[in-house]
């Protein structure tokens, strides 16, 4: 007798420690209901509706909610290692309403995810405590305030991304201790302040676009940057701060007010994407490497925009082969190297948009046709186009004119001499 009675508690142990394996962590529920509570599908009603599978009567949430990824069996009970909130589908409104600081209850977290939609309200300072969490990104949505502080003393984290929110406040310092960040992006909301002296020293991808922040550029950028996105700011200084960084692929500090000449060392067919439009800068494009081994030879995809600036001199053809390029509202002034016609019309550049400069000649050969996907625009310079009007592809800001005046050609002559 005493041996069955035996025999049937061990079972009931096992039983009751196979059930406790395959549920979910108590405090882990409570956060999960509790996340629930201050959100909300902004369409209940959808077929796709994100909280639909939330049923906390459920006997294993981790094989029933959506965007919930548990531990495996090793933890008893289990626990949420990754919260994705939304669906992230793009015909989903997403989610309504504020984050709970209840996420910080998931002391297993290593992934945060927050799809568009129109939470509102601050990020929650708690996500400090969550030492695993790798990746947190909250993007698309209408949070406000500052980033917390707490954020940047995670030791874990890799990814940072809470761009098109509506945040305020500055960049911390105390950023440059998030040494396993390899991708922060900030951009779109209204943070000001200068950029820090000291980012982390690893990081790879740095997007801080569209905000309010000053000041200059630092020398101490991570030499390790291959994206570096800094548009629609207030930022002012020299490029030569950019020398150092040699690994960029993609540069973008267009609309600020950077001033002086262009560092010869962005001039290379590794940096595919280069971005400056819209600034102050001033001189000339850098003449060809002496050895061909060291040109810059552009190819497909590439892009670069130095339109709207007060660049001047002869063209060099070192941007030739650049399959979208944007030279127009310069002051560029000669005859247009040859190896850029070469270029426009074997269709390997695309896009050259040369207008609104002081360009005196464009050297077409006869008898050639510009290939059909082809956009090219001369019109407003101190010469006629080779081209037909009706051929060139001049957006509308190119204006109606087809030359400038024959004075502004002749005082620009003058005032160059």
């Amino acid at each position: 007798m005493a041996m069955k009675l035996f025999l049937l508690l061990l079972l009931f142990v096992l039983l009751s420690t196979i059930e406790q394996a395959q549920g979910l962590n108590p405090i882990d529920l409570s956060a999960l209901r509790d996340i629930k509570n201050s959100l909300t599908d902004i369409n209940p009603s959808s077929s796709n509706a994100f909280f639909t599978s939330w049923d906390f009567t459920a006997s294993d949430p981790c094989s029933t909610f959506a965007g919930i990824t548990c531990s495996t069996n090793s933890l008893f009970p289990r626990r949420v290692t990754s919260l994705t909130l939304g669906s992230g589908l793009s015909d989903s409104p997403g989610l309504a309403g504020t984050l709970s600081p209840s996420i910080a209850n998931l002391s297993e977290l290593t992934q945060l995810v927050l799809c568009a939609g129109i939470v509102t309200g601050p990020i929650p300072s708690q996500l400090g405590t969550l030492k695993n969490l790798s990746v947190v990104s909250l993007t698309n949505n209408r949070l406000t305030g500052s980033i917390p502080t707490s954020i940047f003393t995670l030791p874990n984290l890799h990814t940072l991304d809470l761009s098109h929110n509506q945040l305020t406040g500055t960049i911390p310092g105390s950023i440059s201790g998030l040494t396993e960040l390899k991708v922060l992006i900030i951009g779109s909301n209204k943070l000001n302040g200068e950029i820090p002296r000291l980012l982390p020293a690893e990081l790879l991808h740095l997007d801080l676009s569209n905000n309010q922040f000053s000041g200059m550029l630092k020398k101490s950028m991570p030499l390790t940057l291959r994206y570096l996105s800094v548009s629609g700011n207030r930022l002012w200084g020299p490029l030569n701060v950019l020398e150092s960084l040699s690994e960029l692929v993609y540069l973008d500090l267009s609309m600020n007010r950077f001033s002086g000449p262009i560092t010869s060392s962005l001039f290379r067919s590794t940096l595919s994407s280069m971005f400056l439009q819209r600034n102050y800068l001033t001189g000339g494009v850098p003449q060809l490497p002496l050895s061909p081994s060291t040109a810059a030879v552009y190819g497909s995809g590439s892009t670069v925009d130095l339109s709207h600036n007060s660049l001047t001199g002869k063209l060099t053809g070192i941007l030739a082969g650049v399959e979208t390029l944007f030279l127009n509202n310069n002051r560029f002034n000669g005859e247009v190297p040859k190896e850029y016609v070469e270029s426009v019309y074997s269709g390997n550049t695309k896009t050259l948009y040369l207008q609104h400069n002081y360009i005196s000649g464009f050297p077409v050969e006869s008898g050639l046709s510009l290939p059909d996907s082809v956009a090219l625009c001369l019109s407003y310079n101190c010469m006629v186009p080779p081209l037909p009007v009706e051929f060139m592809a001049c957006p509308a800001s190119a204006g109606e004119e087809v030359s400038r005046p024959a004075n502004q050609c002749s005082a620009f002559n003058t005032s160059m001499a």
